[in-house]
């Protein structure tokens, strides 16, 4: 049986961070699912499919990774996938704390459902979505962050 492991986020942008943490993660697990949350609440600057979209394009060389999007609970979309872990990203000690926070009620809400942390690459540790969003927004070079596609998809957003 194939080891799945959801990489859950809002990936508002996707950059190559994330790209980092899903590509090492395909080291461990035979197949990693990018869970695209519709996030409603943070105000995302791409709408659900529009993420999904992108997501897909960063990903069209590795078949082992399935882009899904999805609203409710976490562990509800983990196992409608057949995972066994959850992915999370730890860029600095202060993401911590939440992440454990996050790992601790996923497994009270489902003991069988692992968390994995990872660390991005040293060049990818400062890179955020937010910060991203920031300096695309105010015309700024994004290039070294995020894929082609995605700098394409952001500077025709900010160019309204």
């Amino acid at each position: 049986m194939p080891k799945i492991a959801v990489y859950p986020g809002t990936f508002d942008p996707i950059t190559h961070g994330h790209t980092d943490l899903v590509r090492r993660a395909l080291h461990v697990f035979d197949q990693v699912v990018v869970g695209i949350a519709a996030s409603p609440q943070k105000a995302p600057v791409f709408n659900l499919p529009e993420r999904v979209d992108l997501a897909n394009k960063v990903f069209e060389d590795l078949d082992n990774v399935k882009v899904c999007g999805f609203d409710g609970l976490l562990v509800e979309f983990a196992r409608n996938k057949g995972a066994v872990a959850v992915l999370r990203g730890l860029r600095a000690v202060s993401d911590f704390e939440f992440e454990f926070q996050l790992a601790s009620i996923n497994r009270h809400l489902d003991p069988t459902l692992e968390s994995i942390f990872l660390t991005p690459a040293e060049q990818f540790s400062f890179i955020s979505s937010s910060i991203v969003r920031e300096v695309a927004s105010l015309g700024g070079e994004i290039s070294k962050f995020v894929h082609p596609e995605v700098e394409l998809a952001l500077k025709a957003k900010f160019a309204k």
